[in-house]
């Protein structure tokens, strides 16, 4: 089964309510075998413009697991602050 990643292009508008949200994303990836692969702020933009400033990547064994993740009544909970801490597009892709 191929797995899927969950790739997350953000720009944060209250740092306070971001790492509120970020410190309890880990524990809702649990149930869903799902692991941050990593996060990080865009240097360059080699071609095309990208107009977030962040990026989080997180691994899941396949994409019914990231959808199973993102539908749980665990993860939705923090949907609230996710949307007044950053604008985040959320995509999953399978390999």
């Amino acid at each position: 089964m191929p797995e899927a990643y969950v790739v997350g292009h953000l720009t944060v508008k209250n740092a306070h309510m971001w790492e509120q949200y970020r410190s309890k994303v880990p524990q809702t990836l649990e149930s869903w075998d799902g692991q941050l692969v990593f996060r990080g702020k865009q240097v360059a933009a080699f071609a095309g413009e990208c107009p977030h400033s962040e990026i989080v990547v997180i691994r899941f064994p396949s994409a019914a697991a990231a959808q199973a993740w993102f539908a749980s009544p665990a993860y939705q909970a923090l949907l609230p602050i996710r949307t007044q801490a950053a604008d985040v597009r959320l995509i999953s892709y399978e390999i």
